[in-house]
């Protein structure tokens, strides 16, 4: 039986990964944070989910890991690595803090780091492990390659998830593990309603971003009623696992047209784009 680990499997995207893989007949080591999320999932998806118990941020727990999952593959090599585990911190650069700002990228792409590390030599870096080279999939999105107002934090941290990626696709060749970049665009997901809106439309209330703060959260809900669902990034990561020749990164995105149409523009055109659908024009 392949096995694969997904990270942030109690929700979202990570949860229904791991739900298609195991009605595929892989076996899923998921990462949770608490053992009421373990042992909830366990209980819906089966004997063939494997919870580990970590938080991606956290070094320790993430390698220590590695010994449970390495002792029930008796020597074979892991098929997959599925980094999904995200957040999404939502505001300004003039007003975050320090510590939201870290915290954004300690999640999302230092996660991604001890993730990786931690389970490269069961992937294959190991030679000495039988069968083939496993595959890392990495969850980015089409923040990764367009900048909004409010986001530049989940930005930073997407962006540097597709420079990570490239980097390490191009090192790991050498022992034949590949690296995939899924890319989504909204996504039906719990992701944005962790948010705490109320709380950030308060938070600018005598800003001069205060009627853009609604804006925006406006705008988010609105996404993600028309995102893709979650089963759709999972049956691509289904096709990923499967296939021998990927491409380097896919993006799946209800707004593609209009993202699409950003990415080609001039940036001073796009810039006025944005700025006069949220209202950004210098008063």
């Amino acid at each position: 039986m392949l096995s694969v680990v997904v990270t942030g499997s109690s929700t979202g995207i990570g949860y229904q990964t791991s739900k298609t893989l195991i009605k595929n007949g892989y076996r899923v080591f998921g990462s949770v944070r608490n053992n009421e999320d373990a042992t909830r999932i366990s209980n819906e998806l089966g004997s063939n989910f494997i919870p580990l118990i970590f938080d991606v941020t956290n070094e320790v727990e993430v390698k220590a890991s590695v010994k449970k999952v390495d002792d029930l593959l008796e020597n074979q090599t892991l098929a997959g690595l599925i980094n999904n585990a995200g957040i999404a911190v939502f505001g300004t650069v003039q007003n975050l803090t320090a510590d939201e700002f870290k915290h954004q990228f300690d999640v999302n792409l230092l996660g991604v780091f001890h993730c990786t590390q931690a389970f490269m030599d069961l992937l294959g870096a190991d030679k000495s492990r039988i069968g083939k080279p496993g595959k890392i999939i990495n969850i980015s999105s089409v923040s990764g390659e367009i900048g909004m107002p409010f986001m530049a934090a989940y930005n930073m941290s997407k962006f540097g998830l597709e420079g990570f990626s490239e980097a390490l696709r191009r090192e790991l060749m050498l022992f034949g593990i590949d690296v995939v970049v899924i890319a989504p665009g909204p996504v039906k997901t719990p992701i944005w309603s962790k948010v705490d809106k109320v709380g950030m439309i308060k938070r600018y209330d005598n800003t001069a971003f205060r009627k853009i703060s609604s804006k925006m959260v406006r705008l988010a809900s609105a996404l993600e009623k028309t995102g893709v669902s979650p089963e759709v990034i999972a049956d691509r990561v289904m096709s990923v696992l499967t296939k021998n020749n990927n491409k380097p990164r896919y993006r799946i995105d209800s707004q593609r047209f209009q993202n699409i149409l950003l990415t080609l523009l001039p940036k001073r055109m796009a810039d006025k784009m944005i700025a006069k659908q949220m209202g950004l024009n210098k008063k």
